[in-house]
Parts: C-alpha cells; structure tokens; sequence
C-alpha cells in the first residue's frame, strides 16, 4: 500500500512544500523561504504583542 507523499503550504511564500524526510527544508519548500524565515526572526519581524507595565509600580534594584 503506497501512500502520496503530504504537501503542506511553504509558511514563507505558500507554495506547495513536500512534508517528508527527503525534503532538507521541511516545512519550507526551499532554502531560499528557509532563509527568509530565518532573516526575519533574526531582525526580529516576529513579535508578540505586548501591553506596557503599568507606571504606578515602582521598580526596584
């Protein structure tokens, strides 16, 4: 019984992307999308929102 290898969506450029042990750069269909991904944690493109510290807490030492 052979079974299709599973695509998935390339989470750089949603292109197809092969979800297999041959596939060096799985979940990314390429080293290229790798790298975008990676140069944009590296400059820090992905953030989580975050709301202020309240100003009346004092900080101490």
């Amino acid at each position: 019984m052979s079974t299709a290898p599973r695509q998935v969506p390339c989470p750089t450029c949603g292109g197809d992307a092969l979800f297999t042990p041959d596939n060096i750069w799985r979940p990314f269909c390429s080293e290229r999308c790798r790298q975008i991904d990676l140069g944009a944690w590296a400059s820090e493109d992905f953030r989580m929102p975050a709301s202020p510290p309240p100003e009346d807490t004092e900080l101490s030492d």
